[in-house]
């Protein structure tokens, strides 16, 4: 058996423990790339997180739509080009559902549409397939604690594209303007924060930002975080 599994399997084992004594929670991944490289590379970062464990792994879109639901992991690690059915496909399918997963989508440097179109799908932002441990273990956390990952990652061709996709958003053409706090509180949500996030920096209770938040949507005319960041960036509001 290899060194690095029987790290693993201990670091896994300390953390349960932990978990139990209500030390430290456990993030559960699923990782979704046909490329058998690139999951064992990511798995082996992952791997060097203690408060991180893969649950599982699936080597295209259609075993991704049958084992996610049912491992129902923190989040998900998804690969946009895999025969078959892609990862577009799949966040498709679970957007179909109302059930889009907590979900990062795993890419290169040439596949800016695809992004928007997953992200637009409703993914929680994206990173490249050559990240590095220190970024791959803050994004896991940061999606699976509520946020997401687009305004510090938006490349200048990204929100090209924004531009060349805007008439495709299912948006409100002129949103209600938006009050000053709820203002402050998208380009906190830009930024990838979670509501106690903002709570804790804005000074206020938890409920009050959950409450704007629901004001921005429904201003906004999207369904949910990641469409309303996508909406203000193609508005220029953030």
């Amino acid at each position: 058996m290899p060194i690095g599994r029987r790290t693993m399997d201990g670091s896994a084992r300390a953390v349960r423990r932990n978990q139990t004594m209500g030390i430290v929670p456990m993030i559960s991944v699923c990782l979704v790339d046909d490329q058998n490289l690139v999951r064992q590379g990511i798995r082996s970062l992952l791997e060097l997180s203690p408060d991180i464990r893969v649950i599982a792994e699936c080597v295209d879109g259609a075993q991704a739509l049958e084992t996610i639901p049912k491992v129902k992991p923190d989040v998900v690690l998804l690969d946009l080009r895999m025969p078959g059915k892609s990862g577009l496909d799949v966040l498709n399918a679970f957007a179909a559902q109302g059930a889009v997963p907590p979900t990062i989508i795993l890419t290169t440097f040439d596949d800016d549409q695809l992004v928007l179109a997953g992200l637009k799908a409703g993914a929680r932002g994206y990173l490249l397939k050559d990240v590095s441990l220190e970024q791959l273990v803050e994004a896991v956390k940061t999606v699976a604690g509520g946020g997401s990952l687009i305004a510090p990652m938006v490349t200048q061709r990204l929100l090209a594209g924004i531009g060349r996709m805007q008439n495709q958003f299912t948006s409100l053409e002129q949103p209600d303007p938006l009050t000053e706090r709820e203002t402050e509180i998208l380009r906190l949500m830009s930024g990838g924060y979670s509501n106690k996030e903002i709570a804790n920096s804005l000074g206020v209770a938890e409920g009050t930002v959950k409450n704007h938040v629901s004001n921005i949507l429904s201003k906004l005319g999207v369904r949910d975080r990641t469409r309303a960041v996508l909406k203000a960036l193609e508005l220029g509001i953030v």
